[in-house]
């Protein structure tokens, strides 16, 4: 078999989910059990399963495949878990104590019993060493090589696994922070070595810290999971190199993705985003709230003009991540999410959640507590009997059970707490829609809901119609949208640099310097990933370890199947602020040639504008001033093929009760439904079921209904219209 197959693969806290693209645009879906004590299991089970569904055997499938796009939680979960490495921090000596003194503010600033998050590097193993560089980059205490090395005999002392090195303003100048990197490599030779200027070299002395260290923690944790995983794919069969999904909606080969693995923290969510933007081309519709509602969680994220918002300041588990990520919000709401009443009789959903591991109750797997699954269940919006197209019966008994335990509490029906959970989780992530979007001045009921995951068809309508949102729009790969998603990213490496001063006085020329210095950088880094790009894919794979970037991913097939190289891209971009703030914001140059006479002129006109945008005022009076450049060097890999056309077998198709009369001016029907499933919308119902495969392209659906896929159920609610999209998406009209 020839190189035909593209994989993505994201890891979830429930289930692997798994897709196979080839170069027509055929999409095969899969989904294994997640593996949270060893995730490369649950992804050779997810690979094994689109054999399978192929027709075909898995070293086969994978000797086939061109392209494996991996997103991953293990650097998510080691920081949240704090489970990470034994990281020492050298850092200038008298400034050890910038981890904990933070900012000197609180997350929330009037709570006077909130406790400080505990340091991810006890106090005993942050160590000075005696050396200064100032903030113009010259030095002024040359590296004391005696204090060097008595940090690092004293880190060797206390087993660290990996060593953080920040010095004081050494994003002006890395020249101690690369030679103490050496000399901790040649005395630490096994130690994971993560040097501030390799990670984020700007100003912020806090951010720059607090990064360089989380990178730290959890890189060794990826790399060991990245290796295995390679291996495991190498005796598989799998001969070219893993991409992984990175937090700004990029993917990196491997081995850059271990080196900077602060950026693969949102490596399964960017996944989403990723498709999302994939889903507005598709759609021609660029206001899109992505709505991804998974087992253990749901993330949100909006997308304007087709582009997701992007963020340099998150904070995940109490620590602050100052790497560029798309800007997504996460809540602990799922279909795993557990149900509790608290001593007052209140009914609470979640972040706890059942995982993956027993699983809800009805997975008749030991789980014994209420989840958002159970409660769908005993609402009759799942069938037992063909979930997950029928490879696991649901236990609905179990499921009654454990519901039957919240309603004790609460002091009511099954059903009403049943239906309370759903209304509460339903309450829950229409908060989460309001946090990006009305709380920053955004009005939701401009954008469409692109609803994805495995959970989102049972509750996206009902979430919309709480923020009177018109419009639901559930795409075919939706059960595994964010491992689609992940096949339409591209190559990218980000670099910046920190350039202090009132933007006229720093000049353009020397801003166009600044910018072709990042470029050779960028474009450097990005070499052996666009090398191994073209070069694989003609010689049948690359030499290397699975670290390596030597054979990386084969050719990547073109639209008509020929070979095609990736494009370099390179975007800038400038993070501004006015002379008396103490706080930037990111400004795109796109559209502004660097060549130009006026370009100061140019940035100064586009940043008034972007600040007008975000705070509905200008000072044309004040200075602008320059604080970091960004720019990414970007290469263009071959994009997803153009979903197929289905050819429409009616030109509508219209559900109903089986033999309930036409209305007069009704839609001609089309396949008649499979038949009928009692639920429950305020009082029980027999409603038509549809299989989503047998549903014509320009079909109309009136609510009430359920339309059941292999993976996923959408619920049609009373009043509710689905129109399914030439491309066999279901597009609803939501009633409010």
């Amino acid at each position: 078999m020839s190189a035909s197959y593209r994989i993505g693969i994201d890891v979830g806290g429930t289930f692997t989910d798994a897709v196979c693209v080839d170069g027509a645009g055929g999409v095969t879906l899969a989904k294994a059990a997640s593996t949270p004590a060893d995730p490369s299991i649950g992804v050779l089970d997810a690979i094994h399963s689109l054999a399978e569904r192929l027709g075909v055997d898995g070293r086969a499938l994978l000797a086939a495949t061109s392209q494996i796009v991996h997103g991953t939680t293990v650097a998510t979960n080691a920081l949240l878990e704090r489970r990470g490495a034994r990281v020492g921090l050298l850092t200038t000596d008298g400034h050890r104590d910038v981890l904990e003194m933070r900012e000197g503010l609180k997350p929330e600033r009037y709570n006077l019993r909130m406790p400080p998050p505990v340091p991810l590097v006890p106090r005993a193993l942050r160590l000075g060493v005696r050396e200064r560089t100032r903030a113009d980059g010259t030095i002024s205490v040359p590296l004391a090589r005696t204090s060097l090395d008595r940090a690092i005999r004293a880190l060797e002392r206390a087993g660290v696994d990996a060593v953080a090195i920040c010095y004081l303003h050494g994003y002006r100048n890395p020249k101690h922070e690369l030679a103490t990197r050496d000399a901790v490599r040649r005395r630490l030779p096994r130690a994971y070595v993560s040097p501030s200027w390799d990670v984020l070299p700007q100003i912020k002395e806090y951010e720059r810290v607090c990064t360089t260290v989380i990178n730290a923690y959890v890189g060794p944790v990826l790399g060991r999971y990245l290796t295995r995983l390679a291996s495991r794919l190498r005796a598989a069969g799998y001969r070219r190199q893993v991409l992984v999904m990175q937090s700004h909606g990029g993917v990196a080969a491997m081995a850059e993705a271990v080196r900077l693995a602060a950026g693969a923290v949102l490596s399964g969510p960017a996944g989403g985003i990723a498709g999302g933007r994939y889903a507005a081309q598709l759609l021609r519709d660029g206001n899109l709230i992505t709505f991804d509602m998974g087992g253990t969680s749901t993330d949100i994220a909006l997308l304007e003009d087709g582009r997701p918002r992007v963020t340099s300041d998150r904070r995940l588990g109490g620590h602050t991540l100052a790497l560029p990520s798309i800007d997504i919000h996460t809540i602990g709401a799922g279909g795993g999410s557990l149900a509790r009443v608290d001593a007052g009789g209140i009914l609470h959903v979640g972040p706890e959640s059942a995982g993956a591991e027993p699983g809800p109750a009805c997975y008749g797997r030991g789980g014994a507590g209420a989840t958002v699954t159970d409660a769908n269940v005993v609402l009759g919006y799942l069938d037992p009997e063909t979930f997950w197209g029928g490879r696991r019966r649901l236990d609905a008994a179990a499921a009654r059970r454990a519901v039957d335990a919240i309603a004790a509490r609460l002091g009511g029906s099954a059903v009403d707490a049943a239906r309370g959970i759903y209304e509460v989780v339903n309450t829950a992530m229409a908060e989460g829609i309001r946090v990006v979007s009305v709380r920053r001045g955004i009005d939701p009921r401009r954008f469409a809901l692109l609803a994805f995951g495995g959970a989102a068809g049972l509750h996206a309508t009902a979430v919309a119609a709480m923020l009177d949102i018109g419009r639901v729009v559930v795409p075919r790969q939706a059960p595994v949208l964010s491992a689609w998603g992940m096949l339409a990213a591209d190559l990218r490496y980000n670099v910046v640099r920190t350039q202090v001063g009132e933007i006229h006085k720093i000049g353009a020329a020397r801003l166009r310097r600044l910018f072709a210095e990042m470029e050779r950088e960028g474009r450097r880094r990005l070499e052996p990933a666009v090398a191994a790009a073209v070069g694989s894919g003609r010689n049948g794979g690359g030499a290397g370890g699975p670290l390596g970037s030597g054979g990386a991913f084969g050719a990547i097939p073109g639209r008509n199947g020929e070979e095609a190289g990736p494009h370099l891209d390179v975007v800038r971009s400038l993070d501004l602020r006015y002379g008396e703030q103490i706080f930037e914001i990111d400004v795109p140059l796109d559209g502004i040639p660097l060549e130009a006479e006026d370009l100061m002129d140019r940035v100064v006109e586009r940043f008034r504008r972007r600040h007008e945008e975000l705070y509905t005022y200008s000072a044309p009076d004040q200075e602008v001033v320059l604080v970091n450049a960004r720019l990414a060097v970007i290469g263009r890999l071959a994009s997803l093929p153009v979903e197929p056309v289905l050819e429409p077998r009616e030109a509508h198709t219209r559900t109903a009760p089986p033999g309930a009369p036409a209305s007069p001016g009704a839609a001609p029907r089309g396949r008649e439904p499979r038949g009928t499933r009692r639920i429950y919308l305020g009082g029980w119902r027999d409603v038509p079921v549809q299989r989503w495969d047998e549903i014509a392209a320009g079909a109309l659906i009136e609510g009430p209904a359920i339309v059941e896929s292999e993976a996923t159920t959408v619920l049609v609610r009373t009043e509710e219209r689905v129109r399914v999209t030439p491309h066999g998406w279901l597009d609803v009209t939501v009633a409010r």
